[in-house]
């Protein structure tokens, strides 16, 4: 075992929401509504989402006349804007709770749908994001049950994304923040494999990448926990298996969701994350291109897990136990090998040189980025974060 786990002892202080999964799950909503007083749910989903039947007839359905009405204008930008019309339309419709239902980017907005509809001042609250970054939370918040249709491992968490530009007329320049504050993990969770093989190919396949690098993480960054080491390891293990399946005739759903609550299951603490140098590195490169969270995190995570095993032993063992490397194997190369094999069966890029708007002028900048990025303070200590050692990882990557 590292040094840097288990030594002291530790502290798991964590308030998951209540966790539905099953063939057909949506068709319990209208039950996990019910158990939190909910009587008009306004739904939060994407533009496409929220318009598709086969995705948002069964959630509505599944309701059982508990949802009002669906706010489908969420994008992947995460937009201010889109929640200050979100939190409009929760008081138009009198709702009484949020229903998210989507991915990364609806359910983070949903969060700052939720924390909008209970602030007293609105006006105060964008500006205090447009001066800091941070959208404040009330004390007291409407009730959110998401119903997730990627991968990505967005559910289970009290943070979320948020951006605003010149053009909404809040900021003078761009502002890239969000939330965070344990009072907004959901009050239930609800998992269908059935919507999510609703969910188009290459999306799905990206999102998966970011989920599966959120059990990577769980394992060699310094806040984890015997918790999160054991639903982390079977979480990947699962994944690494199911994960290639989502590009073929046969695509395993089941495992693929299950393995994807099991290895975000208490990573977002009030007083710690697991997530580390691997999304880091996928703000930075966010930061500086259009490059989509799991796309970014397909480059750069065999690099990024290189660079760190090169530096330090991060638990090599118990990730090479997790993905299933053979014990004859060298440990650290058995892990990047085959955290590189689930993202190729997933058919995602490899270089960085191949995304349209990435120049090589333009590492330095990722690196930099990605050196402030408050993540790295999740890197084991000992292991050199700074831009310059960084940027040695970008280049690897291009």
């Amino acid at each position: 075992m590292d040094e840097h786990i288990g030594a002291e002892g530790f502290r798991f202080d964590y308030r998951p929401p209540a966790i539905r999964f099953g063939a057909s799950a949506t068709s319990e909503l209208g039950a996990e509504l019910d158990a939190h007083g909910v009587e008009r749910a306004l739904v939060v989903a994407g533009t496409t989402t929220g318009t598709v039947p086969a995705v948002i007839e069964p959630v509505v359905d599944g309701a059982d006349g508990r949802t009002g009405e669906v706010f489908a204008e969420t994008t992947p930008e995460k937009r201010l804007d889109t929640a200050l019309d979100g939190a409009r339309r929760y008081d138009e419709t009198d709702a009484d709770g949020v229903v998210a239902l989507g991915g990364g980017s609806s359910l983070d907005v949903a969060k700052a749908v939720r924390a909008l509809a209970a602030s007293d001042d609105r006006a105060a609250a964008v500006r205090a994001f447009a001066e800091s970054g941070s959208l404040p939370v009330p004390d007291t918040l409407p009730p959110l049950v998401v119903v997730p249709t990627t991968l990505a491992g967005a559910d289970l968490t009290h943070v979320a994304g948020l951006r605003t530009t010149p053009e909404s007329g809040h900021v003078e320049s761009a502002v890239d923040g969000g939330l965070s504050d344990p009072r907004l993990m959901p009050d239930a969770a609800v998992y269908d494999p059935g919507l999510v093989a609703t969910t188009p190919e290459g999306v799905l396949a990206a999102s998966a990448m970011n989920g599966f690098d959120k059990g990577v993480e769980a394992l060699y960054a310094r806040a984890a926990t015997p918790v999160t080491d054991g639903t982390a390891m079977r979480g990947l293990s699962l994944l690494r298996e199911a994960l290639p399946t989502l590009r073929g005739d046969d695509p395993a759903y089941g495992d693929a969701v299950r393995g994807t609550i099991l290895v975000q299951y208490g990573i977002s603490r009030p007083d710690a994350s697991t997530l580390a140098l691997v999304h880091a590195f996928g703000h930075g490169l966010t930061t500086h291109s259009s490059i989509q969270q799991g796309a970014a995190h397909a480059i750069i995570a065999p690099h990024a897990l290189a660079y760190l095993f090169e530096r330090g032993p991060c638990r090599r063992d118990l990730l090479a136990d997790a993905l299933g490397v053979d014990s004859a194997t060298d440990p650290a190369a058995g892990v990047v090998e085959a955290v590189t094999a689930v993202r190729d069966g997933l058919d995602l890029p490899t270089r960085l040189r191949d995304v349209a708007d990435i120049a090589a002028d333009d590492l330095a900048d990722i690196a930099a980025t990605t050196a402030a990025d408050r993540l790295v303070e999740n890197v084991p200590t000992g292991i050199d974060t700074s831009a310059a050692a960084l940027e040695d990882v970008v280049r690897a990557a291009w």
